[in-house]
């Protein structure tokens, strides 16, 4: 039995009508743009893969004497592309905070996405330092490139690294949409607003959160299931949660995190730590700290 024209209106009218405009994205004056792709992002993300492990990543494969004209090529295509959602991002959101039309969105988009590449670099010679450190930190690597073909914290961390950038030019949208597609390939979850520093090491991986204010410096290896969380959520008179305050840890250099350990809140986890399987801290710990379960339950 097929449903009745009447039935499927009604369904239709109360769909469209709990659409509030917060959330809606049908009475932007840009009508013509779309919404942002989160395919077209992933093809962008893959594209900039190439280009940040050349040799590793596309097909065919490229002779070395044809390397600088590829990269070139794929970079030219990631950028044009990536100015396209960067722009879709923009407008939409000039219309859902009224900021009126968005008609400087293409030059800013353009201008934007400039600056971005030119931190790529920059971030390829960090992300060296990451895949030295995966290799170096798990002793069944058997060479640093099946850390890069196979792992899945190097996965997380490039889309990170990328996205982090772009987050920091204060693009809407596409850095979420990013760290996103990561942790629906691997189970980690680490916003586009954490600063990582080099040789970041996260050995098998799944279930890692690392929230949006935490902090991590230079050598820190995580291994799976570690939370860098928070402990609550400051609230405004309506209480509802404030955004943009910091809320999570800041973790020092060379400290090694065990599986299922949870951190929460604004504490300080001090150089050169160790934090236990499964401890749950709420509080700091000086540099050199050696915490296990024990520990943390008094």
């Amino acid at each position: 039995m097929s449903p009745s024209s009447d039935g499927l209106a009604y369904v239709v009218e109360q769909l469209c009508g709990h659409i509030n405009d917060r959330i809606s994205p049908l009475q932007r004056k840009r009508a013509d743009l779309p919404l942002p792709s989160g395919e077209e992002v992933r093809r962008v993300v893959e594209m900039l893969r190439c280009v940040l492990f050349p040799g590793y990543y596309g097909v065919p494969p490229i002779p070395v004497d044809h390397t600088r004209y590829h990269m070139g090529a794929t970079l030219d295509a990631a950028a044009k592309s990536l100015v396209e959602q960067v722009e879709r991002a923009f407008c939409f959101f000039c219309e859902k905070t009224g900021k009126g039309c968005c008609e400087d969105c293409h030059e800013r988009s353009s201008a934007l996405v400039v600056e971005f590449l030119k931190t790529l670099p920059a971030t390829q010679r960090t992300l060296m330092t990451d895949v030295q450190a995966a290799y170096e930190g798990d002793p069944a690597a058997t060479c640093p490139a099946e850390t890069v073909f196979c792992y899945p914290g190097l996965i997380a961390i490039t889309n990170q690294r990328i996205a982090h950038e772009l987050y920091r030019l204060k693009v809407p949208l596409i850095p979420r949409i990013i760290t996103e597609l990561a942790h629906s390939a691997t189970g980690i979850d680490i916003h586009p607003g954490a600063v990582i520093g080099r040789s970041f090491f996260i050995d098998h991986g799944t279930g890692v959160v690392i929230g949006e204010t935490s902090t991590i410096g230079e050598r820190v290896r995580l291994y799976q299931g570690v939370t860098l969380g928070a402990k609550s959520f400051p609230l405004d008179e309506h209480g509802k949660p404030i955004k943009g305050v910091k809320r999570h840890p800041d973790v020092e250099d060379d400290v090694v995190i065990y599986a299922g350990a949870t951190i929460l809140g604004v504490v300080r986890i001090g150089k050169g730590s160790q934090i236990g399987g499964n401890v749950w801290l709420t509080h700091g710990v000086p540099p050199g700290s050696k915490v296990s379960q024990a520990d943390s339950d008094r």
